[in-house]
């Protein structure tokens, strides 16, 4: 039986074009982000931010190096949620009616930068906050992994007391979902700016 329904933040609760934030970190003076930004898992200094590694401020202090000039926050964050093309309120709705019967957390690869803007009350059209919707939020900067390294699942697993056998992982990444898999989770890829909630529900009958 289900007991708990683990999602994804980036191209399930929230969609997602790459090129849109290429563009963004091109403007701040990042040429080769084309090369550099990935929809599913960083490399280097924006690997860094997301595992943790890098606080926010040495992230922009390296990337303003860089991009050859000053950044300030404001700008980096503005080119972070370049990413964000749209939020489907329908799915927020949806959380707080599976939320009636079901745990819920959130298991995502993120930074500061974004989280900021999601955990406000910018992030939703009544003003509630992405951690509102959740009985823990599971983020891969706080934690030190990124999906899929296992480390993450075991980590999210331990601290929010679950068996992977009454779990449901929704998540976009190929490589996320045979993690989740191969601890024994039960699984739905979703893509990016799919309306999953009825596949979520049949799985759950």
């Amino acid at each position: 039986m289900i007991k708990n329904i683990v999602f994804d933040f980036g191209g399930v609760l929230v969609d997602i074009d790459r090129s849109r934030a290429v563009d963004a970190f091109v403007r701040l003076g990042l040429t080769d982000a084309d090369t550099i930004l990935d929809k599913y898992h960083q490399t280097g200094i924006f690997l860094e931010l997301e595992e943790g590694a890098l606080s926010e401020n040495n992230y922009r202090e390296q990337l303003a190096q860089m991009c050859k000039r000053p950044l300030e926050w404001g700008e980096v964050r503005q080119a972070w949620l370049a990413f964000i093309t749209r939020i489907d309120e329908r799915k927020l709705t949806y959380l707080e009616e599976l939320h009636r019967n079901y745990r819920l957390f959130l298991l995502s690869n993120t930074n500061p930068y974004i989280m900021s803007w999601a955990c406000s009350s910018e992030f939703s059209s009544d003003g509630k906050p992405l951690n509102a919707y959740f009985d823990g939020l599971y983020l891969s900067y706080q934690i030190g992994y990124t999906k899929p390294d296992r480390r993450i699942f075991d980590f999210m697993l331990h601290d929010a007391s679950i068996l992977p056998e009454e779990t449901l992982f929704v998540d976009d990444g190929i490589a996320n979902i045979e993690a989740g898999k191969q601890i024994g989770m039960h699984t739905l890829l979703a893509d990016n700016g799919e309306d999953w909630r009825q596949k979520v529900s049949d799985i759950l009958l």
